[in-house]
């Protein structure tokens, strides 16, 4: 025989029952809210973090572009501006009254060869600051100068591999990967010694990357400073304008072993 429950106990259950899930729901909520806000929390930082790169970032480039613009003022006031002084103080000389005919011959021709040094050097610093042949002919053949260029130092040789088809329209964003090579080879030659750089271009996984190795000194790559210098500031800088990837592996006389994405 089944015996009823009493109203007033089946009062007091319900209650026990209702009082347990409503500390049970503001156990929720407050457990929600908190793990709401330390989300909230970590994602503000995460911003923070990232707004601190790209300022470090930006800060990179805009040192790179002073550098920059101070090395072809150097060159612009030391060179060129030199030999065409050089080349007006001759051309006054012409003037003079009196010359004979070997003294006219001798200032002409140091006119000449002056003028011919300073068209020389004018275009070696243009050539630097954007090389005719990238611009014309693409990626590819610039890379290709570039290892010519340095080949021609006969200090180091060049193994170039490219296995892309390089996309005309991303002109923009071929520059940034012409000029982080560029660093790179700088860094192998004038820091690391290199005798012989290995460059190859490859798609992987429909993504497009390079891999770069010298025979150079090589350097600590766990020491945190080495990678806090202009140069690898600068190509920080491109590789995050490139939304790529880069990876650096190198031990003290072993090489540099570089893969960067683009």
């Amino acid at each position: 025989m089944i015996h009823s429950i009493p109203e007033k106990e089946l009062v007091a259950i319900i209650l026990y029952i209702s009082l347990f899930f409503i500390i049970v729901a503001v156990v929720l909520i407050v457990f929600f809210y908190f793990s709401r806000k330390k989300i909230i929390q970590k994602e503000l930082e995460k911003k923070d973090l990232v707004l601190q790169y790209q300022k470090e970032q930006l800060h990179a480039i805009i040192i790179t572009q002073e550098e920059e613009r101070k090395r072809i003022a150097q060159d612009l006031h030391d060179d060129i501006s030199s030999k065409l002084n050089i080349v007006s103080l001759n051309s006054h000389l012409l003037t003079a009254p009196n010359l004979t005919a070997e003294e006219t011959n001798e200032i002409t021709e140091n006119i000449i060869n002056l003028t011919t040094k300073a068209l020389e050097n004018s275009r070696k610093i243009a050539h630097n600051l954007l090389p005719p042949v990238f611009e014309k002919f693409g990626l590819n053949a610039g890379i290709e100068e570039l290892c010519e260029e340095f080949e021609s130092s006969k200090e180091v040789k060049v193994h170039y591999k490219n296995e892309i088809d390089f996309d005309e329209r991303e002109m923009d964003r071929h520059l940034h990967v012409f000029r982080i090579l560029q660093e790179l080879m700088n860094n192998s030659l004038r820091h690391g010694k290199a005798s012989e750089i290995w460059i190859a271009f490859k798609t992987i996984d429909e993504i497009k990357t390079c891999n770069y190795e010298d025979d150079g000194k090589g350097f600590d790559a766990q020491n945190i400073e080495n990678q806090k210098g202009l140069g690898m500031k600068n190509i920080d800088s491109r590789i995050s304008f490139l939304n790529g990837t880069i990876k650096i592996n190198s031990q003290i006389n072993n090489g540099v072993a570089v893969m960067f994405t683009f």
